[in-house]
């Protein structure tokens, strides 16, 4: 029986934040398939572009535009063919019916939900799980399990705290297994909690946007500490490392950066030059050497800092590129020749299609790179990006707290995946950095 699209339709839903996003379903012979677009925070100025309708309406937020360019537009377009065919699709998207740079005409949220629930009818018509179809479509032939980096105290866009820093992770790289993973993840998460209620009260332990706590802490050093000592109380300091998500742009501004804004200073703020920010990471790591992955360290078009850093941390740390490299083929390539990083953020909604997320990862691999799959701030129910991980054996994976259920369904996901592959499934642990033979 010929498979094709004979069906599409896009409408608003709302995200974990409470504002609306887009939701596509495609529909062939063999049923309905689904996907939800996820939507950042703090985004980066080279993104590819989240259309919104800029009413009065939600804030000026919601997507009505988009929703109508899928339903108007983009369906009509690829009715009758088959979803297989997801190249094809993809390039007819972003080159035929677009054909912007940014994807700017119909929208990248418009985009992507389309190329999302495309995947998933072209795994149905296979006959195969996702993971498996979208290692298919990358070439991928190792199916791994990714260490997850649960993002356990919130701070720059993600919370109302003084923390200037937006994410603190750690990463259980000595579980076993993924199950394992999660028991370690969660075990911690809830002595976290008790300990945050004893020290900085009960409203401390309110959380932010992806499930991590939001502390009145003082410094970037003060909450590494305060989560290493819970590491060590639960009896997992051998199998724990700690990441950090400085989303450096955030501060940066005339040249300098503004990590410390709770200390007075000039102008009652203490503003960093790019070698003194670099200071303060070697300073971090002297104080915590199981730091090992420092993502946005710098601005988004800071480049000689990134070069900097990556010289100088990069032999024993992560240096992870997430708004300095958008997903985008072209600043990946730029990277790679300047030296600037050595780990690409995946992130779908940034590129706007599967195929070119597909591409950024196999370039980056190809480089020797670190691959950190990753959920976006405003996150929907779906689930996709656990098999994204898997199939593309990204090795990592950041998709919030064991918190709230918009990060969990990746993580229980995650952990079906690994139970339906059985004795075959792999996990990444101590080989959270390789991206080929496991």
């Amino acid at each position: 029986m010929a498979i094709t699209i004979t069906g599409v339709r896009a409408r608003q839903i709302f995200d974990s934040r409470g504002n609306p996003t887009v939701e596509v379903d495609i529909c062939t012979q063999q049923g309905q398939f689904r996907a939800a677009v996820p939507s950042g925070a703090s985004t980066g100025v080279h993104e590819a572009i989240e259309l919104r309708d800029k009413g009065d309406a939600y804030g000026g937020k919601g997507v009505s535009k988009a929703v109508e360019n899928v339903n108007k537009i983009i369906g009509p377009a690829i009715i009758g063919i088959d979803p297989r065919k997801q190249k094809e699709i993809d390039t007819l998207m972003s080159e035929k019916l677009d054909n912007t740079k940014n994807k700017g005409k119909l929208g990248a949220n418009a985009i992507l939900g389309v190329s999302l629930a495309v995947c998933r009818a072209g795994a149905a018509a296979h006959g195969k799980a996702l993971y498996q179809h979208i290692a298919d479509l990358a070439g991928n032939k190792e199916l791994v399990l990714p260490v997850p980096f649960f993002n356990v105290i919130n701070g720059g866009s993600h919370a109302g705290n003084q923390l200037a820093y937006q994410e603190f992770m750690f990463a259980p790289i000595g579980a076993s297994n993924f199950k394992e993973a999660m028991q370690i993840g969660c075990e911690i998460y809830q002595t976290l909690k008790k300990n945050i209620k004893a020290k900085y009260g009960q409203n401390a332990a309110n959380v932010g946007d992806e499930g991590g706590f939001c502390p009145d802490v003082n410094s970037p050093s003060e909450a590494l500490e305060f989560v290493k000592a819970t590491v060590q109380e639960c009896g997992y300091a051998t199998k724990v490392i700690f990441g950090m998500d400085c989303a450096a742009s955030e501060f940066f501004k005339d040249n300098k950066y503004n990590p410390n804004k709770w200390v007075p200073g000039d102008n009652g703020q203490k503003l960093l030059t790019r070698d003194q920010l670099l200071k303060e990471y070697e300073n971090l790591q002297q104080q915590t050497p199981e730091l090992r992955s420092i993502e946005d360290g710098f601005a988004e078009d800071d480049w000689e800092a990134w070069k900097k850093c990556t010289t100088k941390l990069g032999k024993t740390t992560q240096i992870v590129g997430d708004d300095l490299l958008v997903t985008n083929v072209e600043r990946i390539q730029k990277a790679i020749q300047q030296n600037a990083c050595n780990a690409l953020l995946l992130k779908v909604n940034q590129i706007g299609t599967l195929t070119e997320a597909i591409e950024a990862v196999n370039l980056a691999k190809s480089k020797g790179w670190g691959v950190m799959c990753s959920h976006r701030s405003g996150e929907t129910e779906d689930p996709f990006i656990a098999d994204l991980a898997v199939g593309l054996a990204t090795a990592q994976i950041k998709t919030g707290a064991p918190c709230r259920s918009e990060r969990l369904a990746k993580y229980n996901q995650l952990l079906r995946i690994e139970e339906e592959l059985g004795g075959k499934a792999k996990y990444a642990g101590q080989n959270w950095r390789k991206t080929s033979n496991y």
